[in-house]
């Protein structure tokens, strides 16, 4: 029997030196959510990210995904388990199109060996037939038929936010960890990344781990939201919830008496 959780973390801690990065976090991704990590900055989100891609190990604590202890997963085989990435900074290929990038993100699913790719057999041909066909059905979820062939170096900056989570999605994961997807799009750009986003865990199915600093977006999407300061976990619950207590609210915006002393403005 298959179980509800796909992500569990468990008692999850990270030293740098001196500095206790993470602190004793614990929690479960469900299958077919929208989970998502907020907190001001420091506050250790991006370096659970980097936890569950194998960028950092775990001081202590662990990390299961999809039944099988990710803590023991080489960096270069997280993708293959089914988890893929987006990162604040976008990281494509400049110099490559918009297909060539998606591409070069589907060859994880590639699996005839190097005789195979040199003769071009049948079993190869194939293969690059599926491949191709799942890119397009990626490019025509996100609405990127217009960009196809053109040079990443020549698109605006949130389209090309866009393509990163279309190379994100080429690999088809079972798990999309959305690192700021919000970040640097205006209202608009802002909005459409909603859209994509509750396309992708409606039509695809995809689970997805996000963290974003924009109030509007994590309450637009997310099922449940963990708040997170200083390495810590404050609060997890409904985006209403968690946006409304106290310790959230504090770590955002400073004691409730520094909140009064700002209503009331300078003193005369």
């Amino acid at each position: 029997m298959t179980s509800s959780v796909l992500l569990s973390a468990r008692n999850l801690s990270v030293r740098f030196g001196g500095v206790l990065a993470v602190n004793n976090v614990s929690f479960d991704v469900e299958r077919g959510e929208v989970f998502t990590l907020i907190g001001p900055n420091g506050a250790g989100k991006t370096t659970v990210f980097n936890l569950i891609s194998r960028i950092y190990n775990a001081t202590a604590g662990t990390l299961d995904f999809d039944g099988q202890r990710l803590t023991h997963v080489a960096p270069h085989d997280v993708a293959g388990l089914g988890i893929a990435r987006t990162f604040q900074n976008i990281e494509l290929f400049e110099h490559a199109t918009v297909l060539q990038n998606l591409l070069i993100g589907r060859h994880i699913r590639r699996r005839a060996g190097i005789w195979s790719e040199l003769l071009f057999t049948r079993t190869v041909r194939e293969g690059e037939r599926e491949t191709r066909r799942k890119v397009e059905e990626v490019i025509d979820l996100l609405s990127l038929q217009h960009y196809r062939d053109t040079l990443v170096a020549g698109l605006p900056y949130g389209v090309r936010k866009v393509v990163e989570l279309a190379r994100a999605l080429a690999t088809q994961p079972k798990l999309l960890l959305l690192d700021e997807p919000s970040s640097g799009l205006n209202a608009e750009e802002t909005g459409d990344m909603a859209f994509w986003i509750k396309d992708i865990q409606r039509d695809l199915h995809v689970t997805i781990l996000m963290v974003e600093h924009d109030m509007g977006l994590v309450s637009r999407v997310s099922d449940r939201v963990l708040a997170m300061n200083q390495g810590e976990v404050l609060a997890l619950g409904a985006p209403a919830v968690v946006q409304s207590d106290p310790a959230v609210i504090e770590a955002y915006l400073g004691s409730v008496d520094d909140v009064e002393s700002l209503r009331r403005g300078p003193a005369a």
